[in-house]
């Protein structure tokens, strides 16, 4: 897959799609994996920007497939895990080859695409434990609001199982 294809899915170029695109193919080579066809990789992503849709769209990782897990951590990682070889690699975006002063995106986002792995990426074997794979959960009716919710995502409150919305609003 090309950096074209990842952008027509994302929208638009910025340079955090291209950490993404980059950070993900060396992840990829890393582990010698394919795109996921189901939940045979697993990501871990550190933050929610841009890049995390070429992990989706190169990886084949979703939230819902339950192969892509999010940490709130605010760091431009991903960590990538083969279920069926056992290994897994972070990928961080050091970064410590941008030229200082480089400011327009455009210019950037090439350099990050053309730049060694090596100037922008540390590519380390790390120990997972193994993710549980995605279960499908059974859905009951808020007795407040009467809107589906995941049994595992309801509170009990005195007007019997409720959404979390819902228990917030009982407050």
């Amino acid at each position: 897959m090309e950096y074209t294809d990842v952008v027509r899915f994302h929208g638009h170029e910025c340079p955090g799609l291209a950490m993404g695109f980059r950070m993900t193919t060396a992840g990829l080579e890393a582990l010698r994996h394919e795109r996921s066809a189901d939940e045979e990789l697993v990501a871990i992503v550190e933050n929610d920007a841009c890049g995390v849709d070429a992990v989706q769209f190169l990886a084949g990782c979703t939230f819902g497939k339950g192969n892509l897990r999010f940490r709130d951590y605010g760091k431009q990682a991903y960590t990538f895990y083969s279920r069926t070889s056992g290994k897994g690699v972070r990928v961080l975006f050091h970064g410590r080859g941008m030229p200082e002063g480089m400011t327009d995106r455009r210019e950037r986002e090439r350099f990050i695409l053309a730049a060694p792995a090596d100037a922008l990426l540390t590519v380390t074997p790390v120990t997972v434990d193994e993710p549980e794979p995605a279960r499908i959960r059974d859905s009951v009716t808020c007795a407040s609001c009467g809107e589906q919710v995941m049994q595992t995502r309801t509170v009990q409150h005195e007007a019997g199982e409720v959404c979390r919305p819902c228990a917030e609003r009982h407050e």
